[in-house]
């Protein structure tokens, strides 16, 4: 290693691999600049069988590999080869003593521990799939990394290849090799911590575990976050979703179009047929159903033309060309969908900024994060799965039972209603929402809100929603006064008799589902 360059020739590779992927490349390539490779089990076999020259470890340590393969590696003249800081005479001086010659490379990954779990295995496959050799190898080599270059990734291996033939990796470089090694060995760890506490050893009985582990990794700077001032990246768990959405067209994601293109997904895949929402500041400007998307589209906009300017648009069904061609005439942010039909991604790229995304899954995450000051708030997340989100589990309160086709369209708005933000009343007709109150510190202004937006016409002969109950009938008897013809809310107010009064003496039906659905 020279002064100059930090860098440190590759002559000696340990390499262990259980994903092979590029392996016999690697090794052909390695060979080829005359470093000499020592390897382990099934990689030795599929190097040997690429005709490359290699020592098996078993060879190296004088000692077989035993217990099915549970002790390969854990040998002084592997690890002592590992962690040897060459910078130090004394260190080189006892290697030569012992008779162990340096590693400069260490190429490992590890066991599919993960994935075995996902499976479906057994307890005991899944135990068995923890990698203790690996993740040894891995930490001491990025522990020494003043000496030794330490790889846990196949899409490295043309980094590899590329300096052995320049003198080998320098030191900055290889900084940033341990810091993948670690952030790799970290991630496995919590993976198996995570296991042990959910699911193999819980502490008790709660579905919660007691220990909480989770890794992101950076996939991009943002400009900012919610304001100028505010520095924002967007981090990814490796699950899909929304943050491994594809971009198809505009302009770079922000981070508020990140949580408003989240919720308005969530609220488009709370129903089960061709759904549109738009979103603006996180709260709905429209929500609606149809034949098809375009119809759902046309719906959802007319509930609020003039919030859904500049809003962001979520389809649970790919885009048609025609559903397209609408959007392109009005100034949208982003619009995301499982996929585009045939002509519709030519009708949205006209649009130079509009963000087009596609996102295939559904919202799946079973859990929501909440950080506090201090520590985090688990919950499971809402997807409409209480008993009292079915109406055939709805009580009749008062009024006359509704058809068929009526309790659709309050079934519809008691949906909607939970992606609102609470306070929250909606005012729904043929599966579309016409007026939206939310976001108000009491019912009574909620109610307002959702009248004045859906205008007298709109309003009269519509179904309402409340996402919890009614403290007093004068929120109710804003939506009566206003022609509402039936409502559906959870129940429970120490005054539901009073509730339930006033809208008897309106003549309005009124259902209670026993389940409430804030959304803060």
């Amino acid at each position: 290693m020279t002064a100059e360059s930090n860098k440190r020739a590759i002559r000696r590779a340990l390499v262990s691999v259980y994903d092979k992927t590029g392996l016999e490349d690697l090794a052909r390539g390695l060979h080829e600049a005359g470093v000499e490779l020592v390897s382990t089990g099934s990689t030795a076999a599929k190097i040997a069988a690429a005709g490359v020259p290699v020592t098996k470890v078993e060879e190296l340590t004088g000692f077989p590999e035993c217990l099915d393969g549970r002790v390969k590696t854990l040998h002084p003249k592997v690890h002592a080869g590992i962690l040897a800081d060459l910078r130090l005479e004394d260190h080189q001086r006892q290697l030569a003593e012992l008779g162990v010659e340096p590693f400069d490379l260490v190429v490992v990954n590890l066991y599919p521990f993960r994935e075995t779990v996902a499976s479906g295995a057994t307890p005991d496959e899944c135990v068995e799939q923890i990698d203790i050799g690996g993740p040894s190898m891995v930490r001491a080599a990025a522990k020494n990394h003043p000496s030794v270059a330490v790889v846990t990734s196949p899409a490295r291996y043309g980094d590899v290849l590329a300096a052995v033939q320049d003198g080998g990796f320098d030191l900055t470089t290889r900084k940033r090799l341990a810091a993948e090694a670690f952030q790799h060995t970290a991630a496995y760890d919590v993976a198996v911590a995570s296991w042990f506490a959910s699911s193999y050893a819980p502490v008790d009985d709660s579905q919660f575990p007691d220990f909480l582990g989770a890794t992101w990794e950076r996939k991009n700077t943002l400009r900012y976050g919610e304001n100028p001032h505010q520095p924002a990246a967007l981090y990814v768990s490796g699950t899909g979703g929304l943050a491994e959405a594809e971009q198809l067209h505009g302009k770079e994601m922000s981070y508020n179009n990140y949580t408003d293109t989240d919720a308005a997904l969530r609220a488009a895949y709370d129903h089960d047929i061709p759904a549109v929402a738009i979103i603006k500041h996180a709260n709905p400007c429209g929500i609606a159903t149809g034949a098809d998307v375009a119809e759902a589209h046309r719906k959802a906009h007319a509930c609020d033309p003039v919030s859904a300017y500049g809003g962001v648009i979520a389809v649970n069904r790919p885009v048609s060309k025609e559903m397209a061609e609408q959007v392109a005439e009005i100034f949208t942010e982003v619009i995301v969908a499982p996929d585009y039909e045939e002509g519709a991604l030519d009708a949205l790229t006209k649009k130079k900024n509009i963000r087009v995304l596609r996102a295939p899954e559904a919202p799946s995450a079973p859990v929501e994060v909440k950080p506090i000051d201090g520590g985090a708030l688990l919950q499971v997340t809402d997807r409409l799965q209480a008993e009292g989100d079915d109406p055939a589990t709805w009580t009749l309160a008062t009024g006359e039972a509704l058809t068929e086709a009526e309790l659709a369209d309050l079934a519809f708005a008691w949906k909607a209603c939970r992606a609102v933000k609470s306070n929250a009343i909606l005012l729904a007709k043929d599966g579309a929402s016409v007026g939206v109150g939310m976001g108000q510190v009491n019912r009574v202004d909620s109610a307002k809100l959702a009248v004045e937006r859906a205008g007298a016409e709109r309003a009269a002969g519509s179904y309402a929603a409340s996402d919890a109950f009614f403290p007093f009938p004068d929120g109710l008897e804003i939506l009566t006064e206003a022609g509402v013809k039936a409502v559906v809310q959870p129940g429970g107010s120490v005054r539901d008799e009073l509730v339930v009064e006033a809208a008897k003496k309106a003549g309005v039906t009124m259902y209670f589902t026993g389940t409430r659905h804030f959304f803060h």
